[in-house]
């Protein structure tokens, strides 16, 4: 299959109820609304083709920007690549659904996500958190630094209230994943949890959210899922 013929198949699958819920959350026309689950024949059919992701992306269509984190070649993807793949991303969906989970099958995923946590700018920060809790959820606790993740849980919890609406969000989910997926630090990010308390998130055109990392650890706890490893990064 060509670009055409992926646009072509995307709009026949949206749909206008999903379409609807993309824009809620910050997706911009041009929008086909289509279903992550609907993509997968296609994506089993194409596999991974990183000339026709880069054409997809380049669309600024959303579903096509999604569908492209889907059939990308992350081995192939140089840091430039990814620069520009964040530059496109200018919505949350975008920088830490598609741009953060395709670097994280990467092996500069760490020193491409740390330039990006101190970028200052929210989405990069969001991307760059978000791909730590891809890679934490993913990759062996002895591929990590214990240090280092330490470090990261005391910025969260020094900085956290003062930080991005979006970025909020991933930092927050950084400290929960720690907690679960990462054995060594899952003490260090109760407390570091237990101190940051509620995080409160402004959401445009939406009610105040209330982030409560602490919580969500003790359901997953709850659930036996301490030490919780996925087998694949993207679905």
């Amino acid at each position: 299959m060509n670009a055409e013929d992926v646009m072509q198949e995307l709009e026949a699958l949206g749909k206008e109820r999903t379409k609807k819920i993309y824009i809620s959350n910050g997706a911009k026309e041009p929008v086909f609304g289509v279903a992550t689950g609907a993509m997968k024949p296609m994506a089993k059919k194409i596999k991974k083709n990183q000339p026709l992701a880069e054409k997809l992306y380049a669309t600024e269509n959303y579903d096509a920007m999604y569908f492209a984190g889907i059939i990308a070649d992350p081995t192939i993807m140089t840091k430039n690549d990814f620069e520009r793949w964040i530059d496109g991303a200018y919505f949350y969906m975008l920088s830490d659904f598609v741009v953060a989970v395709t670097l994280a099958e990467t092996d500069v995923a760490q020193e491409v996500a740390d330039k990006w946590i101190a970028s200052g700018e929210e989405l990069r920060m969001s991307a760059g958190w978000s791909c730590y809790c891809w890679l934490l959820g993913n990759r062996p606790d002895s591929e990590f630094s214990k240090t280092k993740l330490e470090k990261m849980l005391e910025v969260v919890k020094n900085t956290i209230h003062e930080a991005p609406e979006r970025t909020k969000s991933s930092m927050n989910n950084f400290v929960y994943t720690v907690g679960i997926s990462y054995v060594p630090l899952h003490e260090k990010a109760i407390d570091t949890a237990d101190a940051i308390g509620p995080v409160e998130m402004n959401q445009d055109k939406k009610k105040t959210k209330y982030l409560l990392a602490s919580e969500n650890i003790q359901k997953a706890i709850d659930r036996g899922q301490v030490g919780f490893k996925r087998k694949y990064v993207r679905c």
